[in-house]
């Protein structure tokens, strides 16, 4: 019985040590035959549009209020309260011609200084200044005839102003021409009345200077600088002829018991009287520009002959570069000033509000006109601070509704707050967003999700989100490198609403990328 036990043992050890052995041999043969598969990516070129997402609410449009950046006399106003303008229509616009001289000025510079630069790169030669010599006769002659026919239009200017108070006010006043000079109809403002007295005596004492001004230069006396005092003195006396002439306008408008006959035969006087007193405005003002800009244009002659006939230096063409480039600093700044002088409409919409007017002046920053969009209904969402520097206005928006699934609508950005909306401890800043179009479906107080697309980029590597790593060390891929996984540090630039990154640097076109994320 003994004999029978031991030799089931030695039987059963036998049969474990074989199967140890097939076992093991099958593992290795597997382990042996298994390789790490990998998935990769490829990095693409293409287009990706960097997207900012948030949610807002349909809301009933608030007026947006307009204002010229720089002051100003208004000339033109195009839309009146009511009417529809379209976005890019210029609803006012200031008077530019100061500027416009300015311009033809900055202009005329640019070209002399640049002139002066070329003529120090060839060097100076008889010939070149006897060209600047020329050219200084020349500014100095077209100066003098200024100053000869200014004699001239002070003259006009005078006669056309004292016939709009002596005659054309005539029947307004009784005493005229006295220290206590009376309306000859009965208003029923007593300050008006008042005023309107003072400034007649104040009009007749700046006519009799004006007189006696034109008297000294036809006797002789008409030296530049005597001219420019001339002209400086008409310029404020033809100013208070003006508001007389305005306030005697409203004299009218407030005059009791007159006439219906009467009252046209005195605005026909108040028509004619301020016409001939804003021509000779016109005239005073036309020629006083036309003896400042002929004055620069002597002193850049001058200037030009002294550095035709100066040696050039480097020190010498270094600092005449300068002043070219300085002059065409000049000249785009005022170029600014002219393109900034229009009032646009930011969006399509109705005029709500329309304070300019015509010869009102307009102060800087100061709301002269309101606008609402046409179907009064817009998006207001809260940016995040970290999203609002991305965005700008004329931003396309895709903007989808719980109300309308399936349904994609577009609109533009047209207004950013610059003040602050603190939302639970968190700082947002509140964007509105115009539709494209109008949709009769849409309704206040519906929840909007918005895609403002605020940069797009083309021809530019891309990779999916998942085939990147990011760590405190910065952006990586990982690459195939003789069967080991390799990590190669990336430069990112920016992401879609689809996961897709741009690879600004540290990767190529077509290059393999190891697939990180989706399996």
């Amino acid at each position: 019985m003994l004999k029978k036990t031991s030799g089931f043992f030695k039987s059963k050890i036998g049969i474990v040590i074989l199967v140890i052995l097939i076992g093991g041999g099958a593992w290795f043969f597997i382990a042996r035959s298994h390789k790490t598969t990998y998935q990769f990516v490829t990095v693409k070129r293409g287009s990706i549009t960097e997207v900012v997402s948030v949610t807002g609410n349909v809301t009933t449009t608030r007026s947006v209020d307009l204002a010229f950046e720089n002051g100003g006399t208004i000339a033109q106003v195009y839309y009146n309260e009511g009417d529809r303008v379209n976005t890019g229509d210029t609803i006012a616009r200031l008077d530019t011609q100061d500027l416009a001289a300015q311009l033809a000025e900055a202009q005329a510079n640019v070209d002399s200084e640049t002139a002066a630069l070329e003529k120090l790169q060839a060097g100076a030669t008889p010939e070149n200044i006897a060209v600047s010599q020329t050219a200084l006769q020349a500014a100095e002659q077209t100066l003098e005839n200024s100053y000869t026919g200014a004699p001239n239009t002070l003259a006009s200017a005078y006669t056309s102003a004292n016939d709009a108070v002596t005659n054309q006010l005539a029947p307004f006043f009784s005493n005229a021409n006295t220290n206590n000079p009376q309306l000859t109809f009965s208003i029923n403002d007593s300050q008006i009345a008042n005023d309107v007295a003072f400034e007649r005596i104040s009009a007749g004492t700046s006519l009799t200077a004006w007189q006696t001004d034109l008297q000294k230069i036809n006797g002789g006396q008409t030296t530049s600088s005597t001219i420019d005092s001339s002209l400086s003195s008409a310029t404020s006396r033809l100013a208070v002829i003006k508001n007389l002439i305005i306030d005697s306008s409203n004299a009218i408008a407030n005059g009791t018991s007159l006439p219906s006959v009467t009252t046209a035969a005195y605005k026909n006087d108040i028509t004619t009287a301020l016409n001939e007193v804003n021509t000779a405005i016109s005239s005073i003002s036309t020629i006083q520009q036309q003896i400042d800009s002929e004055k620069v244009a002597v002193e850049q002659a001058e200037a030009q002959l002294n550095l035709t006939r100066a040696s050039s230096t480097k020190q010498d063409i270094d600092a005449q570069t300068a002043q070219v480039e300085q002059a065409q600093a000049s000249e785009q700044a005022i170029q600014v000033k002219i393109d900034k002088a229009s009032l646009v409409a930011p969006m399509s919409g109705i005029v709500t509000m329309q304070n300019a007017k015509p010869g009102a002046i307009a102060s800087p920053g100061v709301p002269v006109t309101s606008l609402i969009v046409s179907n009064s209904l817009e998006v207001d969402a809260d940016v995040p601070e970290v999203d609002i520097g991305k965005i700008s206005t004329g931003d396309v928006v895709s903007m989808t509704f719980d109300a309308f699934p399936n349904e994609t609508f577009s609109g533009k950005v047209f207004y950013i707050d610059s003040a602050q909306t603190i939302i639970s401890g968190v700082v947002d800043y509140q964007v509105k967003v115009a539709f494209a179009k109008n949709d009769p479906r849409m309704k206040s107080g519906l929840t909007a999700n918005l895609s403002i697309a605020t940069q797009e980029k083309n021809n530019v590597l891309i990779l999916p989100q998942y085939a990147i790593i990011q760590n405190d060390n910065g952006a990586f891929v990982e690459t195939l490198v003789n069967n080991t996984t390799v990590q190669q540090p990336v430069t990112l630039g920016i992401s879609d609403e689809n996961g897709n990154v741009e690879i600004a640097s540290g990767t190529t076109e077509g290059e393999q990328v190891v697939n990180i994320g989706l399996k």
